[in-house]
């Protein structure tokens, strides 16, 4: 299974990619913006521009050549396919609002691959300035579960659990688990939407926004009881030429997972060109 690091874990505008100076980049802080309900066409062909624009792809670049596997003029990067929407889970869907989907739209990914077949995954959100890529991740988490999910429930909704780095596919009541953390949480078989609901509720219900724990500014993530004391690290800063001092770096697993994340918090500002490198346990995946 591969760890993930949250959407607040490193926030980029475009001034932040395109710049190819290793120092701070001055940038004013965007306003939050609401992403769409559902990823539309447009979205689509959107977040692909964002992602093939020649500034991008040089820092792309500079992201396959920072540990020197591939050299910068040879890295070439490439983005194959189209964007794919990522759904997280939904705080409406806990907090037991009527008629919320279980899952909420938090950013497009782009597959980017290198000349020597590194992989990376750029997320890509609306912004008060439009389309723009957020943030670069190491490996394909979001297109391998898109393929697992709709191969075992089409027509389904793939979305991730962030509190615990939990993927799963729903639909037609039933929540089905698509790696190892979802098989902990919701069984091999998987488990009813109903059933579903009242696991979050009793997990996150009294940790959602306004809650008296987000008042603590404590509203995060919920590491659940039994969840692995050995977690490596989900994602940390690599050095990357042009990263900015002060980028924030990914939470670990079980660490505070922000229920803002994505629609506000995505929308904050240029920090950094900051690598994220997905650390890989041993076990087998579901």
């Amino acid at each position: 299974m591969t760890l993930r690091a949250s959407a607040a874990a490193a926030v980029l505008a475009a001034t932040a990619l395109l710049g190819p100076a290793p120092q701070a980049v001055a940038a004013p802080v965007l306003q939050p913006v609401p992403q769409p309900e559902a990823a539309t066409a447009e979205h689509r062909a959107a977040a692909g521009r964002a992602a093939g624009a020649p500034d991008t792809l040089a820092t792309l670049a500079r992201f396959f050549a920072r540990e020197g596997k591939v050299s910068l003029t040879a890295a070439q990067p490439r983005i194959e396919g189209e964007a794919v929407p990522v759904n997280h889970l939904s705080p409406d869907f806990v907090a037991g609002r009527p008629g919320a989907s279980v899952a909420r739209l938090e950013f497009l990914a782009s597959q980017a691959v290198s000349s020597d077949g590194q992989q990376a995954a750029l997320w890509t959100a609306r912004t008060e300035n439009g389309w723009q890529v957020v943030n670069i991740a190491t490996g394909d988490d979001e297109f391998r579960y898109a393929r697992l999910g709709a191969a075992k429930l089409p027509g389904g909704t793939v979305f991730r659990e962030p509190q615990i780095d939990a993927w799963y596919v729903a639909g037609g009541g039933r929540v089905l688990p698509l790696d190892e953390d979802g098989v902990r949480a919701v069984g091999g078989g998987g488990t009813t939407l109903g059933a579903y609901r009242a696991r979050v509720a009793e997990a996150y219900g009294d940790k959602l926004p306004g809650s008296p724990y987000a008042g603590r500014g404590a509203a995060g993530g919920y590491a659940e009881s039994g969840a692995d004391a050995d977690a490596v690290p989900d994602a940390v800063p690599d050095a990357v030429p042009d990263a900015v001092p002060g980028a924030v770096s990914a939470a670990s697993e079980g660490a505070q997972v922000p229920w803002t994340a994505g629609a506000g918090v995505l929308a904050l500002g240029a920090l950094a060109v900051a690598a994220l490198r997905r650390s890989r346990r041993v076990g087998a995946r579901a």
